[in-house]
């Protein structure tokens, strides 16, 4: 009984500062539960039923895969099968095209306002309504930069390094299995390049002088994604994509479907807007407003280092989430009520 009082008393004399922030803490640890038990249990169907599953998934891509295959004679032969026309203009072309296909439409959403059924997912709607011409000109012009000088530099000299490693430019596609393993490891080496490179970019000499010109946005577009100082460029936005496919000596099939991954990654990470049925952005959009947490993609390393703390205290945790419904974050999980002044 007497441990009951105590325990009574303590709780009573807590703050409820320090009570929500308890709770938040609580709510992180379950998330972070939830998580592994969806794991184990996607585990355990996969160990169950693996043979039928992996039955299924190979007759799928035996039938998809002849398409595939045929897309990748025909650019391999466009190509005239040259491993140096492949490896450089090929990447080029690659991480170049898919971008600006995406980039353009998110930025009619952005100078128009339309469609209105798009706006209505704005993380932070009072920002960038309209968006500013002047700013968005040096952005496209900084992000073409960037794309042209820089990686026309760049690329050339990563494919003898490549080559090297022994990535494979071959007219032959590989297998299924080949492919998402090293899909994975490409997810997870990003995570680690990206989370250190990012994190080194915010001491503040580098950050002054370097990574300040991606934080000009506190409320990002889509089009920021690679607007960079060149250093930045180089060491944060290209390396770490890069290294997946050199450090696994992957086919360039699949190297060149990872970078278009990435890209609309940073893309959606960028874009603003929070849409039904997509990876939250919520987590790098609070980065740009706060210039801190969140220096990673996946979260794994933030969680790990514990420089997402900030973040899990915030409303943005709380609506980080992939909504299933056409109703706005915003009006799923809305702001406090403001307190009036007495």
């Amino acid at each position: 009984m007497e441990n009951n009082n105590i325990a009574s008393l303590t709780s009573s004399k807590l703050s409820p500062d320090v009570k929500h922030v308890t709770q938040l803490k609580n709510d992180s640890t379950k998330k972070y539960l939830l998580y592994m038990f969806m794991t184990s249990a996607i585990i355990c169907v996969f160990v169950v039923a693996g043979d039928s599953i992996m039955q299924h998934i190979q007759q799928f891509w035996s039938t998809s895969g002849e398409f595939w295959q045929s897309v990748w004679l025909l650019v391999y032969e466009t190509l005239d099968g040259d491993p140096w026309k492949i490896g450089v203009y090929g990447t080029l072309v690659v991480i170049t095209v898919p971008y600006w296909i995406l980039a353009s439409l998110l930025l009619f959403v952005d100078v128009t306002g339309r469609p209105s059924f798009i706006v209505q997912y704005k993380v932070q709607p009072e920002k960038n309504s309209p968006v500013c011409l002047v700013k968005l000109r040096k952005a496209i012009l900084t992000v073409l930069f960037n794309q042209t000088v820089l990686n026309l530099c760049l690329i050339p000299v990563v494919y003898p390094v490549f080559i090297w490693r022994g990535v494979n430019l071959t007219p032959e596609l590989p297998s299924f299995h080949w492919a998402v393993i090293h899909l994975a490891a490409f997810v997870l080496i990003e995570e680690i390049g990206f989370y250190y490179s990012h994190r080194l970019l915010h001491h503040p000499m580098l950050y002054k002088h370097v990574h300040k010109v991606h934080h000009e946005w506190t409320a990002p577009i889509c089009i920021i994604s690679l607007y960079s100082h060149p250093v930045e460029h180089i060491v944060s936005n290209m390396l770490p994509p890069l290294l997946g496919p050199l450090l696994m000596g992957s086919h360039m099939a699949i190297a060149w479907l990872w970078f278009v991954m990435a890209l609309y990654s940073t893309l959606l990470a960028h874009s603003g807007y929070h849409l039904p049925f997509l990876p939250s952005n919520e987590a790098h959009d609070f980065h740009h407003q706060t210039f801190m947490n969140n220096f990673g993609v996946l979260g794994l390393l933030d969680h790990l280092h514990g420089t997402d703390k900030l973040f899990v205290a915030s409303k943005a945790y709380q609506r980080h989430f992939t909504s299933l419904s056409l109703t706005p974050v915003l009006h799923q999980v809305p702001d406090d009520p403001k307190i009036k002044p007495q």
